[in-house]
């Protein structure tokens, strides 16, 4: 398959892809219980599920289920973007203030870049559901040509901070993270990827 070649228009953000190719997504599941078999991991099944059900554009996942330790999390996530080639990597667990908690400290520690944007915009939309979101610690960066973005380590919220809150009606009230995450792999040169409108409303600016 063709690698995918993007212009970028710098005045105008206007960005023209050749060609599109299946773009690879790490997931990792970082629990010390869930990675020794106590209980059945419950979120890379989730991401998997949210991801076939949202992206149009061709996908592959790369899994990970990995202990709370923070030399395995560098190593993995250095991994999955340096030899496995993926440009954007999703990890649930670890974000909590406990001693355990590493995920934030081991993603920052090999991003070249921080994106604080998305970690506050989830603990936005998770203060709608539960006041303690005000503990969390995701974070997100950028590693050459790769997004990745700590999410919670609950399937429900996960859910939430990805796609946002809707009314009744359907109608978006907040918006998810997952709707800037198109354009900022856009930005960095990443697979161009599209998503159902219905659940994610990808965020592109306007073509002049």
């Amino acid at each position: 398959m063709l690698s995918i070649a993007s212009f970028i228009d710098h005045d105008s953000y206007q960005i023209i892809h050749m060609t599109d190719q299946t773009i690879k997504i790490g997931l990792v599941s970082i629990s010390d219980r869930a990675s020794t078999g106590v209980y059945q991991d419950l979120g890379l099944p989730h991401l998997q599920e949210w991801l076939g059900k949202t992206l149009i554009t061709p996908w592959q996942a790369e899994t990970r289920l990995i202990p709370d330790e923070r030399a395995e999390i560098e190593c993995t996530l250095k991994q999955l973007v340096d030899e496995v080639g993926c440009h954007l990597i999703l990890t649930t667990g670890g974000t909590g203030p406990s001693i355990r908690d590493v995920t934030p400290e081991a993603t920052l520690a090999i991003g070249d870049r921080e994106m604080p944007g998305f970690g506050e915009q989830m603990r936005q939309i998770s203060l709608n559901f539960v006041a303690t979101a005000i503990l969390s610690r995701q974070v997100a960066v950028i590693r050459q040509q790769c997004l990745i973005i700590n999410l919670p380590g609950q399937p429900k919220a996960i859910a939430q901070t990805l796609e946002g809150l809707k009314d009744a009606s359907g109608k978006q009230i907040v918006h998810g993270i997952f709707a800037a995450v198109p354009y900022c792999l856009d930005l960095i040169g990443a697979p161009y990827i599209e998503t159902k409108p219905e659940i994610v409303l990808a965020f592109r600016p306007k073509k002049h």
